[in-house]
């Protein structure tokens, strides 16, 4: 088969790029295609040093800086892609990749990380967070996002299989599309991380600085628990307010190479985690370390993370985005000491390894990749639970 794989924008290597390198390893022949390409000589690795068919808005002037305010163009840019060559398209998007265009006797195969998230329920929040929900920035940019919908619905229509990141995403799919997807959770370095049962004093955070993190609510959390120590490992746009609002028993560290953010995962008594994500890697690598976590209880967490409610437990949820509610969840996590085995968090998190994606992937497209006389055959792991 001749194989495209196709990515929304390249400009960082993160959860989404994991799934995309994983691909790559796969197919090690395929073409890769993006809206943009503007990752750093550093980065190129994992995408093996490709190259990479861009379209006409990596050329626009200030796209690699402003790339994302390009968005209302991304539709016609994806579009004029020309996939009429291959025989299987894979889609890894979270944005505009599901859109590329295929014909009926092409498989389009789309791991989705997400439906548009900022286009769809979670549309209020971003433009609040952007404070554009007030006045006529406001109606431009919801005329906008309306119009994204429409192409967005319309394109679901090409996809042949959707493969989900989590439940929870398939849900949103199912939601939005109507469609069922099957899931496959997206590989995690497992073999990176160190396993340890030996903690120290302190409880761990790492994150990028951004509204959504909700960094901020688990400082306010710790600022009322003076007898508890919290190590934050991280930098981005929030950095300074963090800081500003930080007791002493919090200690700011900033961005951190990978083996310092490492030590500190092994030796925290737990990991702190107060974003809705899709999946979220860094639980799971925090499991990995044989680190307990104290989660958000919505979105991937509740996949990731093993409740004290069932056998063999990894964390402790709480349920609301609150300062109460996290200093509710440390005293539970305190609480349920050895209930919360290190050797418990590091067997579950093993479940989202790469080899774990890459036999599941793997499996996946073998059966549904051919088409036998114009019929596809298609059978959802997620179907069970729409019955």
């Amino acid at each position: 088969m001749k194989v495209a794989i196709i990515h929304d924008w390249l400009v960082t290597y993160t959860g989404a790029e994991k799934v995309l390198e994983q691909l790559l390893l796969l197919f090690p022949e395929a073409d890769l295609y993006s809206i943009v390409d503007f990752l750093p000589p550093e980065q190129r690795a994992f995408i093996q040093d490709k190259p990479v068919h861009t379209t006409f808005i990596q050329k626009i002037p200030l796209a690699k800086k402003y790339y994302r305010h390009f968005l209302p163009l991304m539709p016609l840019a994806i579009e004029r892609l020309d996939m009429s060559s291959y025989d299987l398209v894979i889609s890894s998007s979270h944005a505009v990749a599901k859109g590329i265009i295929t014909g009926p006797d092409q498989t389009h195969i789309c791991y989705i990380h997400s439906p548009i998230r900022y286009a769809w329920d979670l549309q209020h929040q971003y433009l609040k967070e952007s404070n554009l929900n007030k006045g006529f920035k406001s109606l431009i940019v919801t005329e906008m996002l309306h119009r994204m919908r429409q192409w967005d619905l319309r394109t679901q229509n090409g996809v042949d299989h959707f493969i989900a990141n989590s439940q929870f995403i398939a849900r949103r799919v199912w939601k939005v599309y109507r469609r069922k997807a099957s899931v496959i959770y997206p590989p995690v370095d497992t073999t990176s991380f160190t396993y340890s049962a030996d903690k120290e004093d302190y409880y761990l955070t790492a994150s990028r600085f951004v509204p959504y993190k909700k960094i901020d609510v688990i400082v306010e959390a710790f600022n009322r628990m003076p007898d508890k120590k919290l190590v934050i490992i991280g930098t981005g746009p929030d950095f300074k307010k963090i800081k500003d609002i930080a007791n002493s028993n919090i200690s700011l560290l900033g961005y951190q190479p990978f083996d310092v953010l490492h030590e500190h995962m092994k030796k925290a008594k737990a990991f702190v985690f107060a974003a809705e994500e899709d999946f979220g890697i860094v639980p799971v690598e925090a499991q990995a370390c044989g680190t307990p976590v104290i989660a958000f209880g919505k979105g991937g967490a509740l996949e990731t993370v093993v409740g004290l409610e069932k056998s063999n437990p990894t964390g402790v949820f709480f349920y609301d985005q609150t300062p109460d509610s996290i200093q509710k969840a440390v005293t539970e996590f305190e609480q349920a000491g050895s209930r919360i085995l290190p050797e418990n968090c590091r067997k579950n998190s093993l479940n989202f390894s790469v080899e774990r994606f890459r036999s599941q992937i793997t499996k996946f497209i073998e059966n549904n990749a051919n088409q036998d006389d114009g019929e596809i055959e298609f059978k959802s792991s997620y179907e069970k639970m729409l019955v």
